[in-house]
């Protein structure tokens, strides 16, 4: 039987070329013990989350962050100072490590105390903007050392970002008509101004994430309930919010849409939130950078980069990233 064979099944087209025909395997390689040794490494290095709250005081940033994760990761603001209006908007971020089954979690949570709390909150953003911008200089300045570190401390985030508005943060006191009236508004409003929100399209890499991602599509924004102590509901203890109108359960799709967000940020999306953060989002700041690199800071260990074009660079883009220096060796 002839070794190499062709492959006409639609499934391995996708991954295979006329060039590079699949090989029909004679006996057992023990190839598949690559995600064996991937997952021991993976567990040993742990993992890192980078998450960064944006929204008014008040609004139970702090509670959902620690129904997020199922722990007090978050302390709320003391009560002798929730009348305080911080005069200019502040970050603020905290870390923990949380252990799971064995899997251990690095988890950096950014605040943004004084957001959205002035009377005139024109460019209310721009500290936050500035701290997305300084974490990739970090970044991109140790990555242009000759000597690097091994692990270079990846401080950045916020392109992992949960925005709490009011009314969806008090998705406790909204009947179903009024949220789906409120949901749309939202929706249509976003598509007027053309904003794209995650997961975009451009993403769906394959029909079952194209399947997956429209459904979180259809429902952003979420409405969801944050709640840090339990109730006794038939019987059953649950994580939920007491009301006048009765216990309101956090993981109850029927109550609110908390598992939604849950799962997007934690069980199904948190690896590819991190891969467009450095794939996507760090590489056009680091494209830009380097096309400037005449007015680069020139520190212990620098790389002579290539001078920026006299004509206005294009969009940066994954094939901008691949010009060379030609002239290091004359440094």
């Amino acid at each position: 039987m002839d070794p190499l064979r062709w492959s006409s099944s639609p499934s391995s087209s996708g991954t295979s070329s006329p060039r590079t025909p699949p090989c029909e395997m004679l006996g057992y390689v023990g190839i598949e013990a690559v995600l064996d040794q991937l997952k021991i490494k993976a567990m040993k290095m742990g993992f890192e989350f980078n998450i960064m709250v944006v929204g008014q005081s008040g609004l139970g940033k702090s509670t959902m962050v620690n129904t997020l994760f199922k722990s007090k990761v978050w302390k709320s603001t003391p009560p002798g100072l929730v009348g305080t209006i911080a005069q200019t908007l502040q970050l603020h971020s905290v870390t923990h490590v949380i252990e799971e089954k064995g899997v251990k979690l690095k988890l950096t949570v950014t605040d943004t105390p004084g957001f959205g709390d002035q009377i005139n909150n024109d460019k209310c953003w721009d500290p936050i903007l500035n701290y997305i911008n300084e974490q990739y200089e970090k970044y991109l300045q140790e990555e242009i050392l000759i000597t690097r570190q091994r692990r270079i401390p990846d401080t950045r985030r916020l392109c992992q970002t949960v925005n709490v508005v009011p009314v969806i943060a008090r998705a406790d006191s909204l009947t179903i008509e009024e949220r789906e009236n409120f949901r749309r508004q939202i929706q249509h409003d976003l598509k007027t101004h053309c904003i794209d929100v995650y997961p975009q399209k451009c993403f769906d890499d394959d029909i079952n994430d194209r399947i997956l991602n429209s459904k979180i599509r259809e429902r952003i924004p979420f409405a969801v309930v944050g709640a840090d102590r339990e109730h006794l509901v038939n019987g059953k203890c649950v994580l939920g919010r007491k009301t006048k109108w009765g216990i309101v359960e956090v993981e109850n799709m029927a109550h609110c849409e908390f598992p939604l967000l849950r799962d997007l940020l934690i069980r199904s999306h948190l690896q590819d939130l991190k891969d467009i953060t450095h794939n996507v989002h760090y590489e056009n700041y680091r494209v830009c950078r380097l096309n400037e690199s005449d007015a680069l800071p020139r520190g212990p260990g620098w790389v002579k980069l290539a001078p920026a074009p006299t004509s206005p660079p294009a969009t940066p883009g994954p094939s901008k990233v691949r010009r060379r220096t030609q002239d290091n060796s004359t440094e």
